[in-house]
């Protein structure tokens, strides 16, 4: 692949389809509320981000937007730092499976009581109930579904759930 590919590959997978969601809509992430000013200047903030790890040269006019010529000087050295991240992550060592999988596990044990797994998961059920014959439908018409079985299973879920019992 490219260096270009691969530049907007891992641009695409975290910075730009986390953290500028993130950015522009705090809201989604934290229980605040955005006032409209909150929301042009993180709009702004947002594409900053987005330019810089863009690798395409925005050619800006007298007619470019006023947020994209407030940092339109600094995107360059901007641009810059991304690079130069990912080159930093290119020549890191290899992370092993086990070695990932161990530090998970130590994380979700040093985070444990900090995330209610049952608030969690009464939440997702809520979303399933909500959806329950459009997922139904759409696990039937599934092939790993249906050889692992996951419309017997969510049918158990759900009846453990109602308080009824499936024979």
């Amino acid at each position: 692949l490219g260096d270009e590919v691969v530049h907007i590959w891992k641009s695409n997978s975290l910075p730009l389809r986390f953290w500028v969601n993130v950015i522009k809509n705090p809201n989604f992430a934290f229980d605040i509320y955005k006032s409209n000013i909150v929301d042009a200047c993180l709009t702004v903030i947002g594409q900053t981000f987005m330019d810089s790890c863009s690798t395409l040269e925005h050619k800006l006019t007298k007619d470019s937007p006023s947020g994209k010529l407030l940092y339109a000087k600094d995107i360059p050295k901007y641009k810059q730092w991304v690079s130069r991240y990912y080159q930093d992550i290119k020549i890191m060592p290899a992370i092993s499976d086990q070695d990932m999988t161990a530090m998970l596990a130590e994380e979700s044990r040093t985070h444990q009581n900090e995330f209610n797994t049952n608030a969690a998961l009464l939440e997702l059920y809520k979303y399933v109930r909500k959806h329950y014959d459009d997922i139904m439908n759409a696990l039937d018409d599934d092939e790993f579904a249906k050889r692992n079985r996951l419309t017997n299973k969510l049918e158990q879920v759900a009846a453990s759930m109602d308080g009824t019992t499936i024979c």
